[in-house]
């Protein structure tokens, strides 16, 4: 399947004009990119679909520390792409303009990724699954709330830490017109689901589903 270049999302910094199709991503198309238009476009570690996929078969690019199915993979925000070859790892970011860009990471938090919790369920025997919002779910039996945020080890394969939504907390924007900004919550409205983000002295009010609490 592919997708018209027109109808691409905003967040992807691909060019507008060229051919009329693009790869479509396995998973959602708003919240990240194909490891094709990552690797072939922003990174710009190869010229082409056949190198990409060349790379993908010898495993010298991993996803979150695992190996990558194929070239229409969908990188999420905060996903990891590491280059076996040079040792070197990139963490996908979003621009203050709301545009997706890769920024290396030097340190260990290359092992680690944030990910925002959508759900919660009781399940038999009074355990509890979390969903995530890049797709995936697990067990944990510490204390969360929904909207909160935890940081997934991928050495660990589990949470290692939870980022609660309160205030004075650090959030992202990654959805809607203020997408990219970065502030501080100042006050949260949990009747109207919304917040009030300090970005560097000026107030924005975002609602709470297009926010991410970060470190």
């Amino acid at each position: 399947m592919h997708l018209k270049r027109h109808k691409s999302p905003k967040k992807w910094p691909i060019k507008r004009k060229g051919t009329k199709y693009i790869v479509k991503p396995n998973f959602s198309t708003n919240q990240g990119v194909p490891v094709l238009i990552a690797l072939r476009d922003m990174l710009e570690l190869a010229k082409n679909r056949k190198e990409v996929k060349k790379a993908i078969r010898e495993k010298q690019v991993l996803l979150n520390d695992r190996k990558i199915k194929d070239e229409k993979n969908n990188v999420l925000l905060f996903d990891v792409i590491s280059i076996v070859p040079t040792n070197k790892n990139y963490k996908l970011q979003l621009s203050n303009f709301g545009k997706f860009m890769f920024e290396e990471v030097k340190d260990a938090k290359w092992q680690q990724k944030i990910v925002k919790v959508v759900d919660k369920k009781i399940l038999n025997g009074k355990k509890v699954q979390i969903n995530l919002n890049d797709g995936h779910n697990f067990l944990y039996n510490g204390q969360l709330n929904i909207n909160d945020s935890v940081v997934f080890g991928f050495k660990e394969k589990k949470i290692i830490k939870v980022l609660q939504l309160k205030e004075k907390a650090k959030a992202i924007v990654y959805a809607g017109k203020h997408a990219g900004k970065e502030g501080v919550i100042e006050s949260l409205d949990n009747n109207k689901k919304m917040i009030e983000l300090d970005v560097g002295g000026s107030k924005i009010n975002v609602l709470i589903k297009q926010i991410m609490v970060v470190e």
